[in-house]
């Protein structure tokens, strides 16, 4: 199918994400069809720095301990000493390295 530049950057534009291939066929035949699998556009680009985020992630207790903290908030518990702000600070650091691991992983932070 041959389209002019204006016809495929509108479809590119009402893609939703979907492959444009995948998307001319949702809007030309049923709806309710099987779709087919595809693969993301955002494909990752060095999977060793994804294993090392995942790594991290699970290592890190992240979710956790930021759960612990938000219930002793909520509490009234929650005690701002030196090293609580120190380990807060700490996470934040923490947050930010995984999230550039796994930006640069993507080559979504360059």
């Amino acid at each position: 199918m041959r389209l002019t530049p204006e016809e495929r950057a509108k479809l590119e534009h009402d893609d939703a994400g979907l492959s444009l291939s995948e998307y001319i066929r949702l809007r030309v035949f049923d709806e309710n069809r099987c779709k087919r699998r595809t693969r993301s556009k955002h494909q990752v680009k060095d999977h060793k720095l994804l294993t090392q985020l995942l790594g991290e992630l699970g290592r890190a207790r992240l979710a956790n301990n930021l759960n612990q903290l938000a219930k002793s908030a909520n509490y009234g518990l929650l005690i701002i000493t030196t090293e609580v702000k120190t380990a807060l600070l700490n996470a934040c650091a923490d947050i930010r390295h995984i999230r550039k691991i796994f930006m640069d992983s993507l080559e979504l932070g360059r």
